[in-house]
C-alpha cells in the first residue's frame, strides 16, 4: 500500500507560498471551535521511518495552530515508573483533555514494531498487540477521542541520503527509532504496512504520508488534520450499539440476589480469624515475589454496606508505604475532560504497592446508569470496557480482587438512622443515601448485571454477606489472602 508513497510527490515553494495561508486559516477554523466547545479530544500519532522529517512537519503544524493548546508527548524506553505499571498507563496518563490536542511520538505502536522486527516476538504475539491496540484506540474514540494516525515514508536511497546529512550535522534528535533506521528499511517498511493495515479503522485511521519533499509532506500532513478536525465536529452521531434482547414478563433472579444474608461469625470467632488472616495478609505482603506484582482491591456494594470498615482491617497489617485508598466519587470537570477511564489508569499501582479502591469504576453501570448521568450506549459498552482494562491489568502481573458487600434493604434502614442518631457517624450519611434508597430494586438489576457481565476467571467477583460485619470483613480478609497465595 506504499505504492503511491514512494513516487515523488512535490510541490513547489511558490505553490507551497500561496497555499500556506489557506492551510493556516483551515487549522485554525477547525481547531478554535473544539477550544472553545470542547467536543473531543485530539491525539495525533507521528510515526514512521528515520530521516522523514517527522519533527521538522511537526514543528511547522506548531507554527500554523494555536500552540497554547497543543502538547507534544515523545516516548522512548519506559523510565521506572511505566515499567512498574502495564505498558498502556503512560499514555493513559497523559491523555489530553476535551478541547486539547496532544502530539505523540514513540506512540503504543513503537515497542511492537522494534520487538518484532528485531524478533523478540513472533507473528502470533505481534497479531494479539495490534489487537490490543485496536480495543483501546476504539475504547479512546467512544469517550470523544479524535484519533489520527500519519506513517512518514521515503524510498530507500532518499533515507540514506537523508540520514547521512544528519549524521554530517550531529544533528540532536529528541527520539530515536531504531527500528526504523535505514539498515532496517524494508523489514520495517513490511511490518508498517502489515500495522497499518491491521489498525486502521473509521475511528482511528492511518494517513501514509510520502515525506520526499517537505513542502508537500506538511502540507498533506497540515490538510489532513484541519479536514479531520473539520468533520468530527460537522459528525454529532453517536456510534451505534445494539442492546441485547430482553425476555419480557419475568422476573431474572441474578447472583446478587442468592447472597445469604443470614450469615454470622460470634465475636471470639472473629477476633480470632481476624487476626490469623491479618498476620498472614502481612507476611505475604512482605515476601519478595511482591515485588513482581500489583494489587488492585476494588470494594463496591450497599450504601452502609461496611466497605470502609473492611478496607481499614485490610490496611492495618500491611506498611503504609504500599499501599493507598483511592476513595472515589463524582468526577471532577479535569476528570470528565477525558475518556472515562483515565482517571483510574492514573490510580494504578507500581509493582510491589496495594492500590484499595472504595467505589470504583463499576460506578458507570451502578450510579451513572441508575441516575442517568451515562446514556443507555455509554454503560452498555462499559461492561467491555471494564473487562479489557482489567484484562490488561491481569496480563501485567497485578491480583484483582473484587468484592460486592451486600446487606438487606432492611438493615441499610437501621444503619442509615443509627448513623443519624451518632454524631461521629453522621458525615457519613447524606441526602444522596436516602434518595438512592428509593431507587433500591433498580440498583439491585443493575449489581446483578454487572456481576453477570463482569465476573471473569482473571477477575472474578466475590460476593458476600456483609448483614453481619464481622462475617464480612473475615470474608475479604481471607478472600484476600487465598488470591495472594494462589499467585505469589
Amino acid at each position: 500500500m506504499f505504492e503511491s508513497a514512494q513516487l515523488p510527490q512535490k510541490m513547489d515553494k511558490k505553490t507551497f507560498k500561496q497555499l500556506e495561508p489557506e492551510l493556516r486559516e483551515a487549522l485554525l477554523a477547525a481547531q478554535l471551535p473544539v477550544i472553545e466547545n470542547k467536543p473531543f479530544s485530539t491525539l495525533i500519532l507521528v510515526d514512521g521511518l528515520d530521516g522523514a522529517g517527522k519533527g521538522e512537519a511537526v514543528a511547522r503544524l506548531y507554527g500554523w495552530m494555536d500552540a497554547r493548546h497543543l502538547v507534544c508527548n515523545a516516548y522512548g524506553e519506559p523510565m521506572d515508573e511505566a515499567r512498574l505499571r502495564p505498558p498502556l498507563w503512560r499514555y493513559w496518563r497523559d491523555l489530553p483533555e476535551k478541547g486539547e490536542t496532544a502530539i505523540v511520538f514513540g506512540s503504543w505502536y513503537q515497542s511492537i514494531l522494534r520487538d518484532r522486527i528485531y524478533e523478540k516476538i513472533d507473528d502470533d504475539a505481534f497479531e494479539k498487540s495490534l489487537a490490543r491496540i485496536r480495543r483501546f484506540e476504539e475504547m479512546l474514540s467512544n469517550e470523544d477521542v479524535l484519533i489520527l494516525k500519519f506513517w512518514f515514508v521515503l524510498p530507500r536511497d532518499v533515507q540514506e541520503e537523508r540520514l547521512k546529512k544528519i549524521k554530517k550535522k550531529n544533528a540532536a534528535r529528541h527520539v530515536l527509532a531504531d527500528w526504523a533506521a535505514l539498515k532496517n528499511h524494508k523489514i520495517a517498511s513490511e511490518m508498517g504496512e502489515k500495522l497499518i493495515l491491521e489498525t486502521s479503522k473509521g475511528y482511528a485511521p492511518w494517513f501514509v504520508i510520502p515525506s520526499q519533499d517537505p513542502e508537500y509532506r506538511d502540507a498533506a500532513l497540515a490538510q489532513t488534520v484541519a479536514r479531520s478536525m473539520k468533520l468530527k465536529l460537522e459528525d454529532g452521531e453517536a456510534h451505534s450499539i445494539s442492546a441485547p434482547p430482553v425476555v419480557g414478563g419475568l422476573k431474572k433472579e441474578t447472583a446478587v440476589d442468592t447472597i445469604d444474608l443470614t450469615a454470622k461469625l460470634a465475636k471470639a470467632d472473629y477476633e480470632e480469624m481476624r487476626d490469623k488472616y491479618q498476620k498472614k495478609l502481612s507476611d505475604l505482603s512482605d515476601r519478595k515475589s511482591m515485588s513482581k506484582t500489583g494489587v488492585v482491591l476494588v470494594f463496591q456494594g450497599n450504601d452502609a454496606a461496611g466497605k470502609g470498615g473492611a478496607i481499614r482491617r485490610v490496611i492495618r497489617p500491611l506498611d503504609p508505604r504500599i499501599y493507598k485508598v483511592h476513595p472515589i466519587s463524582a468526577p471532577t470537570d479535569e476528570e470528565k475532560a477525558r475518556p472515562y477511564l483515565w482517571r483510574f489508569w492514573r490510580r494504578l499501582p507500581r509493582k510491589g504497592h496495594f492500590a484499595i479502591f472504595d467505589r470504583s469504576w463499576y460506578e458507570r453501570v451502578l450510579v451513572e446508569r441508575v441516575e442517568g448521568y451515562a446514556g443507555h450506549e455509554d454503560w452498555l459498552r462499559a461492561y467491555n470496557e471494564i473487562n479489557e482494562f482489567e484484562q490488561e491489568l491481569t496480563d501485567f502481573g497485578y491480583i484483582v480482587c473484587k468484592f460486592w458487600l451486600a446487606i438487606s434493604e432492611e438493615e441499610q434502614l437501621r444503619r442509615f438512622k443509627a448513623r443519624e442518631d451518632t454524631a461521629y457517624k453522621q458525615h457519613k450519611i447524606t441526602d444522596d443515601d436516602w434518595r438512592n434508597r428509593l431507587k433500591w430494586d433498580q440498583y439491585a438489576i443493575a449489581a446483578g448485571d454487572m456481576v453477570d457481565r463482569t465476573s471473569t476467571h482473571y477477575a472474578p467477583w466475590t460476593l458476600v454477606s456483609a448483614e453481619n460485619k464481622r462475617h464480612a470483613r473475615v470474608e475479604v480478609l481471607r478472600t484476600i489472602c487465598e488470591r495472594l497465595e494462589e499467585m505469589l
